[in-house]
């Protein structure tokens, strides 16, 4: 009998990461809200990658929230999305720890979010390419089915001399279906939130273009659309009542097209917003990038 409870573990075990040892891991542990990221050195490739694992608690805690629903993990999300301007997702799992992991393509730059912090100059100089590429980015996590649901500064990874970026973090993403859509859902990051999740209303894709232009705005502006350095609930809530600062007042250089595009996301009214990213980008087309 004890040899039928011995076989069982070891089958539980069987196929899953032994992280330690298939992994070398070069540079500490960036903690986030579900999980703690590492640029590690996969043993079997010599390969250097991005190693995050996730919270089993946290992780758990979430998935409760959508109870009789099969919803998909994060691997399988992020995994489901091939776009050059995404996160390549190269192996997801479980650990024989019990966490989920994902390996990702190991990106060597800046985060977007940091970039703005330091009102790096060449963030002007790019910006209208930058803007394209979140857009793009967006619309790929669209056409594969899902609600990003976390668009912000922080999770885009910019390359070093900051002409280009890649959308990263699927950990509060979920299917672009009803079932996940209904009022309560109240996860994000409060600056980039739309009234609508604020609110605990039923929300959409739209909640992501709300984010995106939040997003857009900072990186022209270098300061948010409601000036207050609130980072609480609190600051969303002023979302859907006042109106953001004017744009071309901060920014007077910035083509018009662009301003108003931008702008556009940020309508309280999900039904005033752009409908799609592909939208966003159409409005966008002709912008020079200089």
């Amino acid at each position: 009998m004890n040899m039928g409870i011995l076989d069982k573990v070891k089958a539980m075990f069987r196929g899953r990461l032994d992280v330690n040892q298939r992994f070398e891991l070069l540079r500490e542990a960036i903690s986030g809200t579900m999980s703690e990221f590492y640029v590690a050195r996969d043993r079997n490739n010599d390969q250097i990658v991005g190693l995050k694992l996730l919270n089993p608690d946290k992780t758990a805690a979430f998935a409760a929230r959508f109870k009789g629903l099969d919803k998909p993990t994060e691997g399988q999300i992020a995994s489901s999305i091939n776009h050059p301007r995404v996160v390549s997702t190269l192996e997801h799992g479980e650990s024989n720890g019990g966490q989920h992991y994902l390996v990702m393509e190991f990106l060597d730059g800046p985060g977007l979010n940091s970039l703005i912090l330091e009102k790096n100059t060449s963030l002007k100089q790019h910006r209208v390419t930058l803007i394209r590429q979140m857009a793009e980015a967006l619309e790929a996590v669209h056409e594969a089915g899902f609600i990003h649901r976390d668009i912000c500064p922080r999770n885009f990874i910019c390359t070093k001399s900051a002409d280009s970026l890649k959308l990263i973090d699927f950990g509060l993403s979920l299917p672009m279906e009803k079932a996940y859509m209904r009022p309560g859902n109240r996860t994000g990051t409060p600056n980039y939130m739309a009234p609508e999740i604020v609110r605990r209303r039923s929300t959409s894709q739209r909640v992501d273009l709300f984010a995106l232009g939040v997003t857009a705005y900072q990186t022209c502006a270098l300061t948010l659309p409601w000036p207050g350095g609130d980072n609480t609930g609190l600051a969303a809530m002023q979302h859907g009542v006042h109106k953001p600062v004017d744009l071309l007042q901060i920014c007077p250089d910035l083509d018009p097209t662009l301003a108003a595009a931008i702008t556009q996301c940020l309508e309280k009214d999900s039904n005033q917003r752009p409908q799609s990213a592909r939208e966003f980008l159409r409005k966008i087309q002709g912008v020079p990038l200089v």
